[in-house]
């Protein structure tokens, strides 16, 4: 696999242009899988969220999420991977996550897939604040989601897994 694209940042990403370039001069690649996580403007049931706000800790939010993409090439035959995921201020129907896994076969790049976001919604350190009617609340990882990782053989290290 080639060197894998990490990015964290504000701005937003232009999923079409992150494709090409995965795309760009390989004929190796039998198949693409994107996903691009956009903000809702409700949790679960509950109408009325007007803002997200995602916090890291540079240098070791990259650093995990490269870990985890190395996780996914020892389980996978990949042939690249991109992951961009945005921090700061957000809105219903900005995006928020991109990742863009590219293998030989489907099977192999829909799996990486789901194990990358998987991981990012629950393991990641990336934290979430939501704003709405009820003020502002921090989001913890939902139970569904650390049962989700655990179909991947990964514990979560998240409290509410405990609940």
């Amino acid at each position: 696999m080639r060197s894998p694209t990490i990015r964290i940042q504000h701005a937003a990403f232009d999923t079409a242009a992150e494709t090409a370039r995965v795309r760009e001069g390989r004929r190796d690649i039998g198949a693409l899988v994107v996903f691009e996580g956009i903000c809702r403007d409700r949790d679960g049931d509950t109408a009325g969220v007007s803002e997200l706000e995602l916090e890291h800790y540079p240098g070791m939010t990259e650093a995990s999420i490269g870990a985890m993409v190395d996780d996914a090439a020892r389980r996978w035959p990949l042939q690249a991977v991109t992951v961009i995921h945005r921090v700061g201020r957000l809105r219903p129907a900005d995006p928020i996550v991109l990742v863009i896994v590219a293998s030989a076969h489907r099977r192999a790049a829909f799996d990486a897939c789901a194990f990358l976001m998987d991981y990012l919604k629950t393991q990641a350190p990336l934290w979430k604040k939501q704003t709405g009617a009820h003020g502002a609340e921090w989001v913890d990882a939902r139970k569904a989601d650390d049962d989700a990782l655990g179909c991947w053989g990964i514990a979560s290290r998240n409290s509410a897994a405990d609940d």
